[in-house]
Order: structure tokens, then C-alpha cells, then sequence
């Protein structure tokens, strides 16, 4: 497999060359970040290189990358670099897909124990080519070989959508990640020009599905704002997370990758996304994660465990109420 992020623009995303080039806004202060610095940070990026791993921190440009590499983690992208779908937000690139690596899930599972992560994330492009949309390949050997050598490592999912890709969400749930995370990335109104190669009622499905299968897991989705959504939309789709009990909802600020990408609409402010933390409160998900920086697996680690705990306070409410 290349290394990951060797191409830039077009040639990272075909689809979009006869796009029309949007100004990029200059983003405010509360949006600025550390650049990455030695130590750690290079630790890390050396492992993923050692190991031929991708990820997404880097494939989407995220732009925690220096701080979350600066403490060892790093959310891995498996089932190759390149995806099928041609979402209008993404930076992650676009085309004909890598060939499988059979031995992708051992080489991500040496790297969570060569860093010795207390909690990973695993992610994936989407493979469309697939017949299971890599669900039952990857996703749950890589679960398997992550328990096999880090027992005491928890693991958190983040997959597409596997849409028309039947049984691949029930093998997923079989090998039991702690998170499941299905991102809903946008509200309802705008998926046909910022992720047209989804479907909406499909990725709540999924969310749902999973939490059918096996109360016991976490469900989480996110989205981003920023990409001409109003505030009401944003609180109608938290009620349809809600409705597909999902656990945890992720609210972050849309970031523009290149200007041939869908337009930043608006920068939402910080004290709008506390708004959004207290609105989702308020309607009962276990935890909300709502600034201008979240990113999924932003803080994933510790997040987790604060999920573990605010289901056991509820439980323990729930209990004595009862009693």
C-alpha cells in the first residue's frame, strides 16, 4: 500500500476538478491550532509508517492531529486509503479502491499494543466493491486481533454505511466493539449535495440496528455545522438520534480541505456550541461533545470512560427509583 496523503488536489479527488473553486474563509482564533511538534508526535508517525498503517487524522486533515499524536493516539483507517464515495465534505481521497491487506489487522493490532492505548477507534473508507462492504473481512478481524493481544483495550468502531451490503452490520456487532460510532455527518435537508452517495433514514437504521442487536454497546454518531444547516435542524436530527436510542452525539465545526469542496457556510461560535451540548442534554443522550474542534475520536479515550459512567449513575437512579 503507498503512503497515505502522497496526493493533493485533483488528483486526490477526480470528482471534483470541475468544481467550481470557493473561497476559504480565514478562520477565527478560537479555530487555530499548535502546529505538530517533534517527540511524541513523530513517535507515533513513525509507528503508522513502520507498519503500513493509514489514518484518518491524517487522510482527513483533522486538525487535532498534533495534539492527539503528541499523546499517542491515533484513529486508524483500514481497508485501504482510497474511497468509493465522493462526499462533498471529505478530504479523504477518491477512486479506485487499494487491494485488501490480509494482514492489515495484525499490523493494527501490534500498533495499539506498541502504544499501549487504553481505548482505540478503527475506521474505514468506504468499499463500495465489497461484498460486504468489508464488514466481516476487516472490521471483525481487526476487532478479533485487537482482543487477542490488548484484552484489556477497549474499542470503539467507526464505519460507513454499509448500504446494500446485507448482514454486514450484525457481524460487526458480533464481535463486540464497546462504540459503535456511525457518523450522520450532515442534517437531513442537505445529504444529496454534501453526501449523495448515502442516505439518511439508512445511516439512522444503521444506528439503530446496532442497538437492537446488543443494548449492551455504545451507539455515537456526529455531525458538522458550518455546511448551511439552521440551529432547528440541528436540534430535529438530535430527536431522530434520540428515537434510534444513540448514546452519544458529537458536534464539531465543518473545515473546508481544499476550495473545490462544499463552502463553509458559517463558523459557529463557541458559546452556540454549548447551546447544542445543553439542547442534547436535554433530550436525554448519555453524553454530548459539542465544540468548535470535535472531531469523532477526538478524546475518544476519556470520553469513554465518562460514558461508562454516566450509564452506571442512570442505572443506579433507574435502580432506586424502583426500589
Amino acid at each position: 500500500m503507498p503512503s497515505p496523503n502522497l496526493t493533493k488536489g485533483a488528483a486526490r479527488h477526480p470528482e471534483k476538478r470541475r468544481n467550481e473553486a470557493k473561497p476559504q474563509p480565514r478562520r477565527p482564533d478560537w479555530l487555530r491550532v499548535k502546529a505538530p511538534r517533534a517527540g511524541a508526535f513523530s513517535e507515533t508517525k513513525r509507528l503508522m509508517r513502520d507498519l503500513d498503517l493509514v489514518t484518518v487524522c491524517e487522510e482527513a486533515a483533522c486538525p487535532n492531529i498534533g495534539e492527539c499524536w503528541a499523546n499517542k493516539h491515533a484513529t486508524i483507517m483500514i481497508l485501504g486509503a482510497v474511497c468509493t464515495r465522493a462526499c462533498a465534505f471529505c478530504n479523504v481521497a477518491t477512486g479506485r479502491p487499494d487491494l485488501l491487506d490480509p494482514h492489515e489487522p495484525d499490523h493494527v493490532a501490534e500498533a495499539v499494543a506498541r502504544l499501549g492505548l487504553r481505548h482505540v477507534v478503527i475506521t474505514s473508507v468506504d468499499r463500495d466493491d465489497l461484498d460486504d462492504g468489508g464488514g466481516t473481512v476487516h472490521f471483525a478481524r481487526t476487532i478479533a486481533a485487537i482482543r487477542l493481544s490488548s484484552p484489556e483495550t477497549t474499542i470503539e468502531v467507526l464505519t460507513p454505511d454499509f448500504l446494500r451490503k446485507e448482514g454486514a452490520v450484525e457481524q460487526v456487532v458480533a464481535a463486540t466493539p464497546d462504540v459503535f460510532n456511525h457518523n450522520m455527518e450532515t442534517v437531513e435537508r442537505l445529504y444529496k449535495p454534501v453526501r449523495p452517495g448515502a442516505r439518511y433514514a439508512h445511516s439512522l437504521h444503521v444506528l439503530k440496528q446496532v442497538k437492537a442487536l446488543d443494548p449492551s454497546i455504545f451507539t455515537k454518531s456526529g455531525i458538522m455545522v458550518g455546511l448551511g444547516e439552521t440551529d432547528q435542524e440541528v436540534a430535529e436530527m438530535m430527536e431522530h438520534l434520540r428515537a434510534a436510542d444513540v448514546d452519544f452525539m458529537t458536534i464539531g465545526q465543518y473545515l473546508q480541505p481544499t476550495p473545490k469542496h462544499a463552502a463553509v457556510d458559517r463558523f459557529v461560535t463557541p458559546e452556540q456550541f454549548k447551546v447544542y451540548a445543553a439542547w442534547g442534554q436535554e433530550k436525554g443522550f448519555l453524553m454530548m461533545a459539542s465544540t468548535p474542534l470535535t472531531r469523532s475520536s477526538y478524546h475518544a479515550d476519556a470520553d469513554f470512560a465518562a460514558l461508562q459512567l454516566e450509564r452506571l449513575k442512570r442505572l443506579a437512579h433507574t435502580n432506586s427509583q424502583n426500589a
